[in-house]
């Protein structure tokens, strides 16, 4: 070849080789566009990975993506036979050979909670799944991408939307189990100042146990031999086994192990930190933690923590929205721990303040949104309604106050006839059958009101009841041969019955002595009025 040639040759190689590079490197920011737009980043080296999960991501370099794809193809394939026994295995090694795709993850917990949930007629098979679904994003998504907004937004709302909200026909059945999950763990008022400063491990609960080799000694020659073994019956107990706490001369000693067992038990299963659950707390007002809406509250503010910036736009509105749930009926009066079909649950009116304060700064930090001034001003004026059916009428007054100051001219009727109006509202246009419903409901509630010495909201309920019925008598007075309500005392006494049996024993004569005293003295004030008009004639 000539020299000629040869210069040519290499000329166009050149050329060639400039208008590849040119071309790779506008399909690489392509490609890179598209990593950011989908959150799809190289895993590389992830800390704190279990071995299976180094081992896909170094082994098998880049046909994890292959070998995933196969997985997706079979989860596809047994979803619609609907054999759904090996999806929990599928997700967990999908979620393996691509930790870092959190919207597969993502998607993956949302088919198991909702879609495979629903196809099961039992409630229990649907609990499975749904606990499924929580776990495969809370044990094991969020190890590998724990500053993703997303997975935190997307473990809250299984908790608010699935679990807290009346949409699944076993709602109820959620609320109960989870709730008795949890307050097997922390019981039903735990202090969580306490358990937050528990030891974070067992070398640290020794350094502060008193007398510390005095109790190893006790602890290894029963037949528990070690802290961990100790643990573990803790958690089948729920509490220091008998025979053990015996032995235990120092209540400190019991103390100290029961809180650190119980912080310990949260952080290893439930993946819940006391430290932030006391700071939520401090934050917002005592929250009932064995809730939906305080598990979403506590995922959404997780995320936030984690997030760079500590702003998500999902995160805040979660949480705003948690904490107005939490306020309507965030406090838990009752659990059926035997059936799982009915659970009652009042509001927390201690938030308060705490939501109206969250949808401002979220009004704020967003580029002033009107969504979240609409919200604001929704809850106000369900705040108003709330706050004086319990009884807190100086609070109900603050904020219908604040309400006319948000909408000038809007708000012209008193207090008192604002509320009844909405009260009005709520059976104008209902059936018979809804009217008495809810009637008996507030009855009913009244009647919890009275057990556990809540006399305020009692007589609130009561008088709420009352109004409803008048009320809905007067609206169908010109059909009320076909649509009327059974006299007041009818309902009345068949709620109260109902309430006597659901409540425990201890609790229900306390009901019957309190509705017994109630009783005569209405009886002592009638014959007293009586005796006064009596004497009035003479």
């Amino acid at each position: 070849m000539s020299r000629f040639k040869t210069l040519i040759f290499f000329t166009v190689l050149l050329l060639v080789s400039a208008l590849m590079l040119i071309a790779i490197n506008r399909t690489e920011k392509k490609l890179d566009a598209s990593i950011r737009d989908n959150n799809l980043y190289y895993t590389g080296q992830i800390r704190n990975a279990p071995p299976i999960v180094v081992f896909t991501t170094v082994a098998l370099g880049s046909f994890r993506g292959l070998l995933a794809d196969v997985l997706w193809l079979r989860a596809a394939s047994l979803q619609e036979e609907g054999n759904y026994f090996e999806m929990v295995q599928l997700a967990s090694w999908i979620t393996k050979l691509q930790p870092r795709f959190s919207g597969a993850t993502a998607y993956l917990a949302w088919n198991m909670a909702y879609n495979i949930s629903v196809t099961c007629s039992l409630p229990e098979d649907r609990w499975r799944w749904i606990q499924e679904g929580i776990r495969l994003i809370r044990d094991e998504a969020l190890v590998y991408n724990p500053a993703d907004p997303s997975l935190y937004k997307e473990l809250g709302w299984i908790f608010q939307h699935k679990l807290g909200n009346i949409m699944d026909d076993f709602n109820l059945y959620y609320k109960n189990r989870l709730a008795l999950e949890l307050e097997q763990v922390f019981g039903s008022r735990p202090d969580w100042q306490l358990l937050a400063s528990a030891p974070r491990d067992n070398s640290a609960l020794l350094k502060i146990i008193p007398n510390a080799v005095k109790f190893m000694e006790l602890l290894t020659k029963s037949k528990y031999e070690t802290l961990d073994k100790l643990f573990d019956e803790f958690r089948k107990q729920s509490k220091l086994p008998a025979d053990f706490a015996a032995q235990i001369d120092n209540t400190r000693t019991a103390d100290l192990l029961d809180n650190y067992f119980r912080a310990l038990w949260l952080r290893e299963t439930y993946k819940l930190d006391p430290v932030l659950i006391n700071s939520i707390n401090n934050k917002y007002g005592a929250l009932d933690w064995r809730t939906p809406e305080a598990q979403a509250l506590y995922w959404a503010t997780k995320g936030l923590e984690m997030t760079l910036g500590h702003r998500d736009l999902s995160c805040e509105r979660m949480i705003a929205q948690s904490l107005k749930e939490s306020f309507i009926s965030g406090k838990i009066l009752m659990i059926d721990k035997e059936k799982f079909e009915r659970i009652i649950m009042i509001p927390n009116l201690s938030v308060v303040d705490a939501v109206k304060r969250t949808f401002e700064e979220a009004y704020e930090n967003n580029d002033k949104q009107s969504t979240f001034l609409s919200a604001k001003l929704n809850f106000m004026q369900e705040a108003i309604i709330l706050l004086y059916n319990y009884g807190n009428f100086s609070k109900s007054a603050e904020y219908y106050k604040m309400l006319q100051k948000e909408e000038p001219g809007k708000y012209r009727e008193t207090l008192e006839g604002f509320v009844m109006e909405q009260w009005a509202s709520e059976v104008r246009d209902a059936s018979s059958k809804k009217a008495t419903d809810i009637i008996s409901g507030l009855i009913f509630r009244s009647c919890y009101f009275i057990a556990y010495g809540d006399d305020d909201a009692a007589l609130a309920s009561e008088r709420m009841a009352r109004y409803i019925y008048n009320a809905y008598q007067i609206s169908h007075q010109d059909i009320l041969t076909r649509t009327g309500l059974a006299s007041y005392r009818d309902i009345k006494n068949t709620a109260t019955a109902t309430c006597i049996k659901t409540l425990p024993p201890v609790v229900a004569e306390i009901l019957k002595s309190r509705l017994q005293e109630d009783a005569a003295r209405k009886k002592d004030e009638e014959k007293e009025a009586k005796e006064k008009e009596a004497a009035g004639k003479n």
